[in-house]
Formats: C-alpha cells, structure tokens, sequence
C-alpha cells in the first residue's frame, strides 16, 4: 500500500472517529428522569443520537456547570423557570443556539431575545380556591390578593422559591417597583401561615381547612388530579382553579426550557435534540402526559387542561423575569415574605 493510500485511509479512520463522537448529546436536566427520559429515547430512536443524561436539583446543577467551566461535558442544559434560565446565562454557562425551526415553532415570548435559552413547555401560577368556603366573583387579580378581605387566608411557598420571585419580578414589570412593595406589604399581611412546604402542599393546606386560598403552578394541580395518591386526589377535588387578571396583562405564565451550554462539543447534536423537543410530537407528549401547556399554539392539550378552559396569558418576554429577579428578592424581603 503506497503512501497515499495510507494516508487516505487514516483521513476515513478520524473522520468515522469524528463522527461517531458527535453521535450523542450530553443533557444536565433539573426535570426528573421520568419527566424527561421518555423524549431523550425516543428522540435516539428516530436520530441515532446518543443521549447522556445527569439529573440533579437546578441550582446544584447550575453550579456544577460554573464550576466545570469549559471542560464541563454537558451540552444542553435543561431547567424550570425563565429566571432559572436567565441565571444560567448571566453566569455564562450558555452559548446561544441559532435554529430558524426554533424561532418558528416558539413564540417570542418564550425565548430569550438573543437565542440562549428556549421555553419547552408552559405553566401558569394561578389562584386556587376551596369551592365551598370562596365565590369566584371575590377574586379578580393578583394584586387584589392584598386586600383586606383575604387575611388570613391565603397559603404560598416562601420567598426563596424561584416560581414565586418571577410572579413578583412579573409584576414589577407590570406594575412597576414601588407598586409591587405595596402590594407584598399587603400580601403577606394576609397569609394563613408561615410559607413552607411546595405547590402541592399548598393544596393539601387549604382542604384541611388551613386556608381559603392557595397560589400554585398548574403543573401541579394536574399532576394531583391525575395522581395515583388518593389523599391527593381527595385534596385537589376540593379546589377549583381561578385564572387571575384577564381583564387586563393576563395570567402569570411561564416554562420549562433549555440552552445549549458554553462548553459544548457536541453543540449540532444539542441543537438537533433541542428542535425535536420542541416538535409537535414531544410538545404532545408534554400536555397529556405532564399536564403542562405545550409552548407550540397548535398543539392539542391534555384533557385535565382543557378542562380549565382557556386563558388569557401574560405576553411578557420571559426574559425580564431574571432581569428583575434581584430586584423581586429585596421587595420580597422588605415585605418580610419569609
């Protein structure tokens, strides 16, 4: 074998090296493996693509990310929450991801403006309600949740959950700073209890009796009304869902999404997985499975979500909840929001 020869068939060996490394995807996901895995396997099966996946809490794996730098394998992040996101590419962990199938399948709004981070799926933080203790024609808006009428009665996570600091960060937006510190100041005043526990413990509070209302993602009064866990069941029967605000901005929505890391080797893989999450086909799989509304308008939604009816949603571009998360933390303590 003559020189050239050999040379051409070192030149085959790399480039069939190449391409079989870049046959696979590295995934950080803070959504649980049985949330996500059944999209990375079926996306492997229709692509070929390789999925490694690590799950982990969001802010461990954010770090885990800063920490790693550029020799961190992961290439596509996936977390909860814009202003998750929105950290994520403050602390320069992210790369932006150009795709024309992305701009088209997702709305503006659910996408970082600059092409960081892309919105999968969409929950709303709505009010809920105990049927027999509340008459929906009392409720109206978020802000009208300070008024005296409701002391005592309302349930909420702390203030150091994220999805409650972008509801706040939402209305700064809306209602700028000063406002919103009025309004929390009021709010608080009218909590049931100290904040603890998570959405769903919120629920579980207000059929015991402990409040009238309760303030949750919808993601998870689906995820109890579809639950497996009678005492669940039994708690989430007692609520109905109130969509707040539609006379004016809309509810409060917002996503799951993803952003191809910094550090990524394998970024046209990431990309490529990132497109086919937000296909029609996985945007389904989303609503009748995870009772979160599908970012994609066309795409059907679940029957417990049809169920709610529709909804006027806040138009807001997602990404000025992180920009205005600072900002929702200090209110948030001012009000002594615990």
């Amino acid at each position: 074998m003559n020189i050239r020869s050999k040379l051409a068939l070192f030149a085959t060996a790399i480039a069939l090296c190449s391409n079989a490394l870049a046959a696979e995807v590295n995934v950080y996901s803070a959504r649980k493996e049985a949330l996500i895995k059944p999209l990375l396997d079926q996306f492997t099966s229709e692509s070929g693509i390789k999925v490694n996946l690590v799950t982990g809490k969001a802010d461990a794996l954010l770090k885990r990310l800063t920490t790693e730098g550029a020799n961190s394998p992961a290439d596509l992040f996936i977390t909860t929450d814009a202003g998750r996101l929105h950290r994520a590419k403050e602390a320069d962990v992210l790369q932006p991801a150009s795709s024309e199938t992305l701009n088209a399948a997702i709305p503006a709004s659910y996408r970082d403006p600059e092409g960081y981070w892309y919105g999968l799926s969409v929950r709303a933080r709505v009010i809920t309600y105990i049927k027999d203790r509340v008459d929906p024609k009392q409720l109206s808006t978020y802000e009208a949740l300070a008024d005296e009428q409701w002391k005592g009665r309302i349930c909420i996570r702390g203030s150091g959950n994220i999805y409650n600091q972008s509801l706040v960060a939402s209305m700064i937006a809306a209602d700028g700073e000063a406002t919103t510190q009025q309004w929390a100041d009021g709010f608080v005043n009218n909590f049931a209890r100290d904040p603890k526990g998570g959405d769903r413990d919120q629920v579980k509070a207000a059929a015991a009796g402990v409040c009238d209302l309760a303030i949750v993602n919808t993601y998870y009064l689906g995820a109890m009304i579809n639950s497996k866990d009678e005492n669940e069941q039994a708690a989430a029967a007692k609520v109905a869902l109130f969509w707040p605000n539609q006379n004016d901005r809309g509810a409060h929505v917002n996503i799951s999404g993803a952003g191809v890391t910094r550090s990524a080797k394998n970024k046209e893989a990431a990309v490529k997985l990132l497109e086919f999450l937000a296909s029609e086909k996985a945007q389904g799989w989303y609503a009748s499975v995870n009772q979160e509304y599908p970012v994609r308008p066309e795409v059907e939604w679940s029957e417990t979500l049809k169920q709610w009816g529709t909804f006027k949603a806040d138009t807001l571009n997602l990404s000025l909840l992180g920009e205005n998360n600072p900002a929702a933390v200090r209110l948030m303590d001012r009000a002594g929001w615990k």
